[in-house]
């Protein structure tokens, strides 16, 4: 029997989104597009998923350029790859703020070894997008920001979700980060589906780090406390 690990990293290594985008969008394939995310994505859930236990899914929007978008693993920035999992990174240790939350959360939770033995994160759309803005700057782009991408990489969305369920995944409940569209597209798709029984909607991290980091105390209580009764 294949490990929750081997699942994981086979599933990374197939991810390819083949639809049509709408102008100046780009695909954020870590996977694809640096050979160190795959690396050192595998490092990781090899570390903390050799097993064939079950895991609660905590779902995100999709991957970013300066977390996951660089180690392949999601809302873990260079940083934290490095100072919480214990793996090493060659290159420069960049930071993201969610990936900051995140941990923080984790260590209130017991800690990376605690945390991974129960909950594994994903994003309902596992891919990632960018886009150049009026700047010349390539940004980070949510799934849900333009009603076309939208609609173009729904269908990629629910089956990446299915293939993710066979990993191991305890369809109890799965926990939404996102009070907002993100949460409204997870509930949505439930709805049609019925992937899990319940779904629990918490705050997003950058919308906390960004917006409510005064209260992230607060917030990071919240976190633990529905983690801890899931």
């Amino acid at each position: 029997m294949k490990t929750f690990a081997e699942k994981v990293i086979s599933f990374n290594s197939r991810l390819d989104f083949r639809g049509t985008l709408p102008e100046n969008v780009r695909v954020l394939n870590p996977f694809r597009d640096d050979e160190v995310a795959l690396g050192i994505s595998r490092q990781f859930y090899k570390k903390f998923y050799s097993d064939t236990r079950s895991r609660r899914l905590i779902l995100g929007i999709n991957p970013g350029r300066f977390g996951a978008g660089i180690t392949g693993i999601p809302f873990t920035d260079p940083k934290r790859v490095v100072e919480k999992c214990g793996i090493i990174y060659e290159g420069k240790l960049k930071h993201e703020m969610s990936s900051v939350f995140v941990y923080e959360t984790i260590d209130a939770f017991g800690g990376v070894s605690l945390f991974y033995d129960k909950f594994y994160i994903s994003s309902i759309c596992p891919l990632g997008f960018t886009r150049t803005n009026s700047l010349g700057k390539e940004v980070n782009l949510n799934y849900y920001d333009l009603p076309d991408l939208a609609k173009s990489v729904y269908d990629f969305m629910i089956r990446s979700l299915r293939k993710q369920l066979t990993f191991g995944i305890d369809r109890e409940l799965a926990i939404c980060l996102g009070t907002g569209k993100n949460e409204k597209t997870i509930r949505c798709i439930n709805d049609q589906f019925g992937f899990f029984k319940r779904i629990v909607a918490l705050e997003h991290p950058r919308f906390v780090m960004q917006y409510n980091l005064k209260n992230k105390a607060r917030y990071i209580a919240k976190y633990v406390a529905e983690l801890q009764k899931s």
